[in-house]
């Protein structure tokens, strides 16, 4: 087996030219190892994603939730940034397979849980994108609602008046046309995604840029309009004492890093295409804190001079945009929203479920179909509801499920990095009878140390005494399911320390 996989000089892996996979239950085409030739992703590439993505509605809100929870601007954005630095940790450790073995996430779960076990990480993951997928669809139609709105004032009643909320609680309180755009913004997602990674590529490597220069423009405009910076800035916050602040900044950092905790897990899906582990490492390095805290203080910003243009903070730029009376500044800066949105939404949300989804059953289950399924099931999940509340957005969306990304982040990272150092089969992937089997293709360690890591990130949740726990939730969740996958897989690595041990001292 050691023979079919030939590894590079800078330490990239691939198959050898006549290796066949092809059991439909594991591999298709879109699952394959990419081939060395199309790893060509550089620097600016995985910096230009983590610029389009943090770029997005989202990050510009984040520090209202903060805010409006207590802190002033300067510890809001410490707490991005700190949440940001920390969750890069786990990033860059679960990129090191892809780049290495040019692996998507859902098969590099294969050699921890098991050939069929990895759909349970995989199914996890998926869910949290989904949800996301909803929210930044809604946020996108919102967007084009707006650019609509400013080429026909009178597109909003188009189809009819604003439904009364108390007539239905899933789809009160909106205009019938905005259906029409968060459809619209639903299917170029969707269209974008059947054409293939290579123009995810080229979207991303566009959108970064221009939504930098666009949002900067709103900035100096925002600072000559306000004549300074505006009272959010000048706002001290309501804690006085590092006692009083800490616990509302645990909680607030565990959900900065739940933020990303997302791709923490599938960064594989993109580092499969690297051209080098120190590319994809410095593009990350640089571009994620970074993009994430400035991004953030250029909201803080805005808003802090919306107050004193408009006499009252207006954290949603969708809708400080819509209060300007050029229809051609409004059209121009929905266009760089609705870019903004699509390049985070395709990156983060579409491209990490399709492969999750795909790899339930590789052989009736594409790339394409994975993306289309991600889109009906955001849908569902009803992402309107989701992001209304900027607090339960935080402390509910984001807190909870990072309890369950982290044990499933702790269960990888010590899989690869302390069982495996880094050495797998690649080969053996994709087979049922090979390394990863486990037996019943399922490995009970990793499923049990997932299963308690979730336990105790959760815990708190029900139980009063421990809701400290759930405040720290992707620490508990990822310390939890790391320390016990580590003692349950204790013998699975001395048995792999002493066949390297033994192969090395074969060798003449």
């Amino acid at each position: 087996m050691a023979d079919e996989q030939i590894e590079r000089p800078d330490g990239r892996v691939e198959l050898v030219e006549d290796v066949v996979l092809d059991d439909a239950a594991l591999f298709n085409e879109d699952l394959a190892p990419t081939k060395i030739e199309k790893r060509t992703w550089s620097t600016y590439t995985f910096a230009a994603l983590w610029i389009s993505m943090a770029h997005c509605i989202p990050t510009y809100m984040l520090a209202s939730g903060l805010i409006s929870a207590g802190m002033n601007w300067r510890q809001a954005l410490a707490t991005i940034l700190i949440g940001n630095t920390i969750v890069l940790l786990p990033i860059l450790a679960n990129s090191h397979p892809g780049t290495k073995y040019g692996i998507p996430f859902p098969v590099f779960a294969r050699a921890s849980y098991g050939v069929f076990g990895a759909n349970i990480p995989a199914v996890m993951r998926a869910i949290v994108a989904c949800g996301w997928f909803g929210i930044n669809t809604w946020i996108g139609g919102q967007a084009l609602q707006t650019l609509f709105k400013s080429l026909w004032t009178g597109w909003p009643t188009l189809l009819g008046p604003m439904t009364d909320p108390a007539s239905s609680w899933v789809f009160g309180g909106h205009y019938p046309t905005e259906w029409i755009t968060f459809a619209l913004f639903w299917a170029l997602n969707i269209l974008i995604v059947y054409r293939g990674m290579e123009l995810v590529r080229k979207v991303e490597n566009i959108a970064a840029p221009y939504v930098l220069v666009m949002t900067a423009a709103l900035v100096v405009w925002a600072i000559w309009k306000a004549n300074g910076l505006g009272s959010v800035m000048r706002d001290e916050g309501k804690f006085r004492t590092f006692g009083e602040f800490w616990p509302v900044f645990v909680p607030s950092v565990t959900a900065m890093i739940g933020f990303w905790s997302t791709l923490s897990l599938n960064m594989p899906d993109f580092t499969r295409f690297g051209r080098s582990q120190k590319e994809q490492a410095v593009g990350q390095v640089v571009a994620l804190p970074t993009t994430m805290t400035v991004f953030a203080l250029m909201g803080i910003v805005i808003t802090s001079a919306s107050a004193e243009i408009y006499h009252r903070p207006i954290w949603d730029p969708i809708e400080l945009v819509g209060l300007f009376p050029s229809r051609l500044v409004v059209a121009i800066s929905m266009f760089t929203v609705v870019v903004a949105t699509l390049g985070v939404n395709i990156a983060a949300n579409v491209v990490s479920p399709a492969n999750d989804f795909a790899n339930i059953k590789p052989g009736a289950i594409s790339f394409k179909t994975g993306g289309l399924i991600t889109g009906i099931v955001g849908v569902v999940m009803l992402p309107w509801k989701l992001i209304a509340d900027p607090n339960g957005y935080i402390f509910k969306w984001l807190l909870g499920y990072s309890g369950g990304l982290g044990s499933i982040a702790g269960v990888l990272v010590v899989d690869y990095w302390w069982v495996r150092r880094k050495q797998m089969r690649l080969g053996d992937l994709y087979r049922r009878d090979g390394a990863y089997t486990y037996g019943s293709g399922f490995n009970l360690a990793a499923i049990g140390a997932t299963v308690f890591g979730c336990a105790v990130a959760w815990i708190g949740l029900v139980v009063a005494p421990l809701a400290v726990l759930y405040d720290y939730a992707w620490f508990v969740g990822a310390g939890g399911a790391g320390l016990v996958y580590a003692v349950l897989m204790s013998n699975e690595r001395n048995r792999l320390i002493a066949r390297s041990s033994a192969v090395t001292s074969s060798k003449p």
